[in-house]
């Protein structure tokens, strides 16, 4: 069993950036591929970015690729999420999951967190 705990939400402008951190909880986070999704109301809920178990390979929803930079460390059991040039419609609960194959994919996560609320404003 994995816990997730994520922090880092809150209100930025236009422009601004922020971090999110999921910290979690067991001692096999390192085998496990990790991701950062989203989900806007009104709307499904979305992958934004993954990372797999080493960190060494990454993917990222078209529209943040560029802005928004996923990492991990492996020694603090911990996963980020770094939001650069933010706009309004990233404006979202932002979840972090973990899968539990070290392997990288959009689909097929086993553990979520709880979310954090970030808002944009214009």
């Amino acid at each position: 069993q994995v816990q997730l705990v994520e922090s880092g939400g809150g209100l930025v402008q236009a422009g601004g950036s922020l971090r999110l951190s999921c910290a979690a909880s067991g001692r096999t986070f390192s085998s496990y591929a990790m991701g950062w999704f989203r989900q806007a109301p009104g709307k499904e809920r979305e992958f934004v970015a993954g990372i797999n178990w080493s960190g060494d390979n990454t993917d990222y929803l078209d529209s943040v690729k560029g802005r928004f930079t996923i990492s991990r460390d492996n020694a603090e059991n911990t996963v980020y999420l770094q939001m650069n040039s933010l706009k309004p419609e990233d404006t979202a609960v932002y979840y972090c999951a973990a899968r539990n194959i070290g392997t990288l994919n959009r689909y097929r996560y086993t553990y979520w967190g709880q979310g954090t609320q970030v808002t944009v404003s214009s």
